[in-house]
């Protein structure tokens, strides 16, 4: 709550919770000694990639939209098939989106490759066939929210930012200890992204970049976190405070008995849910499905979609159809047959 002190506006926050800015603090001495263990782990023992050798920005772009939401074992062959095919903003923007698709295959979400190739179309269109390094530029294409713009300015043009995903924002609160009081709110994802950009070493944001990453892929992982072997242990809040276990152990002791059912019921009410929706009977399921039996068509054939598909009946499947022509993934024809866009 905002109250009005004079000429200044302060922060109130509620009894008990501590600004965020307090939660998530790092001296400039950790910070630089964060950088130097990082760093040094990193070039001895830095996981390898194809895709993390070039500094290209269409080859970057690429494989930042792939990991979006796909493991890196599937996403580095899938980046070098789909680079392999389209080379250059250029060849990927005046592709048949149909081709952009099938290309896709095996990767999901396909809404990706549409935003991709108009990202390609875009840059092409407005910037001269350069993909831009300012980050509202970069976040204002299709499909770039704020980490794949940071981390394709931190890689490709030595921007001092620091992409924060799912992993890099573990490893921050848990470096700060705040891991479990971080709310998940505008403020504290605020506060998330300048302490990422002010642990930036200004000379080395790509390699840094890819230091987090593997260090929350490695050791900071969600469980069992692996503390011990973590280069950055010796700055790390969480780790000096007896690691996640113990810390979790000593809150899970204070929690009082309403709060421990209270997380309980939510917990089993998430597994009946799970457990009544399996991914087959979903709608993501089926719009895969049915894009796959089109990549298998001929360039331009239209299809009948023919029911049942798994579980899925007519209705079911004609609404699918209908959402995936509003997305743009398929064309429809009078008759409700379809076929992959060929525009």
């Amino acid at each position: 709550m905002l109250q009005r002190h004079g000429p200044a506006l302060q922060l109130r926050c509620p009894r008990g919770e501590p600004p965020a800015v307090d939660r998530l603090s790092l001296s400039g001495a950790r910070r630089v000694r964060l950088r130097a263990a990082g760093l040094g782990w990193y070039e001895a023992h830095g996981r390898s990639f194809a895709f993390r050798g070039p500094r290209d920005p269409y080859l970057v772009l690429v494989s930042e939209v792939i990991l979006q939401q796909t493991q890196v074992s599937r996403g580095e062959p899938a980046w070098l098939a789909f680079t392999a095919r389209f080379r250059t903003f250029e060849a990927l923007a005046r592709a048949p989106a149909a081709e952009v698709l099938r290309a896709w295959a095996g990767l999901g979400y396909n809404r990706r490759a549409l935003a991709l190739q108009r990202t390609a179309r875009l840059v092409m269109e407005r910037h001269g066939g350069t993909l831009p390094d300012d980050l509202a530029a970069l976040e204002a294409l299709p499909g770039i929210g704020p980490y794949t713009a940071r981390a394709v300015a931190a890689i490709c043009f030595g921007r001092a930012v620091g992409p924060v995903d799912t992993n890099v924002r573990r490893v921050l609160t848990r470096l700060t200890g705040g891991e479990r009081r971080v709310r998940r709110d505008a403020a504290s994802a605020a506060q998330l992204q300048r302490l990422a950009d002010a642990l930036v070493p200004p000379d080395r944001p790509a390699d840094w970049t890819a230091a987090v990453m593997d260090i929350g892929s490695l050791f900071c992982r969600p469980r069992a976190p692996d503390c011990p072997a973590c280069p950055l242990r010796a700055d790390c809040a969480t780790a000096q405070g007896g690691g996640l276990a113990t810390n979790a152990s000593r809150r899970a002791a204070k929690a009082p008995r309403g709060a421990e059912h209270a997380s309980r019921r939510a917990a089993e009410a998430s597994a009946r849910y799970s457990a009544s929706t399996p991914y087959p009977a979903s709608r993501r399921w089926l719009r895969g499905r049915i894009v796959d039996r089109l990549r298998g068509a001929s360039a331009g054939e239209w299809l009948q979609v023919e029911e049942p598909l798994g579980d899925h009946d007519g209705p079911a499947i004609a609404a699918a159809l209908e959402a995936l022509a509003r997305d743009g993934l398929v064309e429809l024809d009078a008759s409700g047959r379809a076929r992959l866009p060929e525009s």
